[in-house]
Protein backbone atom coordinates (compact mmCIF):
# COMPACT_ATOMS: atom_id res chain seq x y z
CA UNK A 1 0.00 0.00 0.00
CA UNK A 2 1.47 3.78 -0.86
CA UNK A 3 1.29 5.65 2.90
CA UNK A 4 1.04 9.24 2.88
CA UNK A 5 4.84 10.17 1.98
CA UNK A 6 4.30 8.43 -1.60
CA UNK A 7 6.50 4.91 -0.23
CA UNK A 8 5.02 1.45 -0.55
CA UNK A 9 4.38 -0.28 2.41
CA UNK A 10 4.80 -4.14 3.53
CA UNK A 11 4.33 -5.63 6.22
CA UNK A 12 6.90 -8.18 5.58
CA UNK A 13 9.52 -5.24 5.89
CA UNK A 14 8.00 -5.02 9.55
CA UNK A 15 9.30 -8.17 11.17
CA UNK A 16 10.81 -7.99 13.66
CA UNK A 17 8.45 -5.29 15.34
CA UNK A 18 5.15 -5.39 15.88
CA UNK A 19 2.83 -3.81 14.30
CA UNK A 20 -0.96 -2.28 14.84
CA UNK A 21 -2.99 -2.22 11.85
CA UNK A 22 -5.66 0.08 12.33
CA UNK A 23 -8.47 0.54 9.48
CA UNK A 24 -10.76 3.36 9.85
CA UNK A 25 -13.74 4.72 7.52
CA UNK A 26 -12.30 8.13 6.31
CA UNK A 27 -10.12 10.72 7.62
CA UNK A 28 -11.28 13.71 9.20
CA UNK A 29 -14.48 12.52 10.19
CA UNK A 30 -15.33 13.23 13.93
CA UNK A 31 -14.82 9.72 14.88
CA UNK A 32 -11.79 8.70 12.77
CA UNK A 33 -10.21 12.56 13.92
CA UNK A 34 -11.14 10.98 17.59
CA UNK A 35 -9.44 7.60 17.08
CA UNK A 36 -6.38 8.93 15.89
CA UNK A 37 -5.77 11.81 17.91
CA UNK A 38 -6.64 9.05 21.10
CA UNK A 39 -3.43 7.18 19.57
CA UNK A 40 -1.29 10.60 19.21
CA UNK A 41 -1.83 11.28 22.80
CA UNK A 42 -0.77 8.26 23.94
CA UNK A 43 2.14 8.45 21.84
CA UNK A 44 4.87 8.02 24.24
CA UNK A 45 3.48 4.94 25.54
CA UNK A 46 3.03 3.47 21.84
CA UNK A 47 7.11 4.47 21.46
CA UNK A 48 8.01 2.30 24.45
CA UNK A 49 6.10 -0.26 23.36
CA UNK A 50 8.08 -0.54 19.95
CA UNK A 51 5.34 -1.06 17.97
CA UNK A 52 4.70 0.72 14.33
CA UNK A 53 1.34 1.81 13.76
CA UNK A 54 -0.59 2.22 10.67
CA UNK A 55 -3.44 3.99 9.84
CA UNK A 56 -5.63 2.43 6.70
CA UNK A 57 -8.18 3.60 5.03
CA UNK A 58 -9.60 3.99 1.48
CA UNK A 59 -8.90 7.42 1.36
CA UNK A 60 -6.18 8.88 -1.10
CA UNK A 61 -2.73 9.90 -0.36
CA UNK A 62 -3.43 13.32 -0.50
CA UNK A 63 -5.90 12.88 2.04
CA UNK A 64 -3.82 11.33 4.35
CA UNK A 65 -1.47 13.93 4.30
CA UNK A 66 -3.63 16.76 5.29
CA UNK A 67 -5.56 14.97 7.72
CA UNK A 68 -1.73 13.95 9.32
CA UNK A 69 -0.90 17.58 9.07
CA UNK A 70 -4.14 19.16 10.68
CA UNK A 71 -3.84 16.82 13.30
CA UNK A 72 -0.39 16.31 13.96
CA UNK A 73 -0.40 12.55 13.24
CA UNK A 74 3.11 11.22 14.46
CA UNK A 75 2.50 7.50 12.34
CA UNK A 76 1.81 6.51 9.19
CA UNK A 77 -1.49 6.21 7.23
CA UNK A 78 -2.10 4.29 4.74
CA UNK A 79 -4.15 4.38 1.38
CA UNK A 80 -6.33 1.07 0.58
CA UNK A 81 -8.44 2.58 -2.62
CA UNK A 82 -9.67 -0.23 -4.06
CA UNK A 83 -9.90 -1.46 -0.64
CA UNK A 84 -8.76 -5.05 -1.22
CA UNK A 85 -6.51 -5.08 2.00
CA UNK A 86 -9.69 -4.18 4.00
CA UNK A 87 -11.46 -7.07 1.93
CA UNK A 88 -7.99 -9.65 2.93
CA UNK A 89 -8.47 -8.59 6.45
CA UNK A 90 -12.40 -8.61 6.69
CA UNK A 91 -13.24 -5.71 7.51
CA UNK A 92 -14.55 -3.98 4.36
CA UNK A 93 -18.37 -5.06 5.30
CA UNK A 94 -22.07 -4.12 4.37
CA UNK A 95 -23.12 -1.33 6.72
CA UNK A 96 -26.18 0.54 6.87
CA UNK A 97 -27.14 4.28 7.63
CA UNK A 98 -29.87 6.30 7.69
CA UNK A 99 -32.14 3.56 6.29
CA UNK A 100 -29.44 3.34 3.49
CA UNK A 101 -27.45 0.17 3.16
CA UNK A 102 -23.50 0.86 1.50
CA UNK A 103 -20.06 -1.29 1.80
CA UNK A 104 -17.57 0.56 4.26
CA UNK A 105 -14.76 0.41 6.68
CA UNK A 106 -15.74 -2.06 10.22
CA UNK A 107 -13.77 -0.04 12.74
CA UNK A 108 -10.89 -2.84 13.62
CA UNK A 109 -7.64 -3.44 14.39
CA UNK A 110 -5.06 -5.84 14.36
CA UNK A 111 -2.48 -6.40 16.37
CA UNK A 112 0.62 -8.61 14.61
CA UNK A 113 3.53 -10.07 16.60
CA UNK A 114 7.18 -9.37 15.92
CA UNK A 115 7.23 -13.06 13.83
CA UNK A 116 4.07 -11.42 11.85
CA UNK A 117 1.45 -13.43 13.54
CA UNK A 118 -1.41 -11.95 14.25
CA UNK A 119 -1.86 -11.68 18.03
CA UNK A 120 -4.97 -9.46 18.74
CA UNK A 121 -8.07 -8.37 16.99
CA UNK A 122 -10.41 -5.97 18.11
CA UNK A 123 -13.30 -5.73 16.11
CA UNK A 124 -16.21 -2.71 16.27
CA UNK A 125 -13.65 -0.77 18.60
CA UNK A 126 -15.30 2.71 19.81
CA UNK A 127 -13.08 6.04 18.43
CA UNK A 128 -12.42 6.82 22.47
CA UNK A 129 -11.53 3.40 23.54
CA UNK A 130 -8.92 2.83 21.42
CA UNK A 131 -5.50 3.60 21.93
CA UNK A 132 -6.05 1.78 25.69
CA UNK A 133 -7.58 -1.31 24.40
CA UNK A 134 -4.47 -1.27 21.59
CA UNK A 135 -1.60 -0.35 24.24
CA UNK A 136 -3.09 -3.75 26.52
CA UNK A 137 -3.17 -5.49 23.48
CA UNK A 138 0.69 -4.33 23.18
CA UNK A 139 1.23 -4.83 26.74
CA UNK A 140 -0.06 -8.62 26.34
Amino acid sequence: MTSDTGEIVALESLRGSPVVLYFYPKDDTPGCTRQACGIRDAWGEFEKSGATILGISPDSPRSHVKFKEKYGLPFTLLADEDHAVAEAYDVWVQKSFAGKNYMGIERSTFVIDADGNVASVIRRVKPDEHAHRVLAALAG
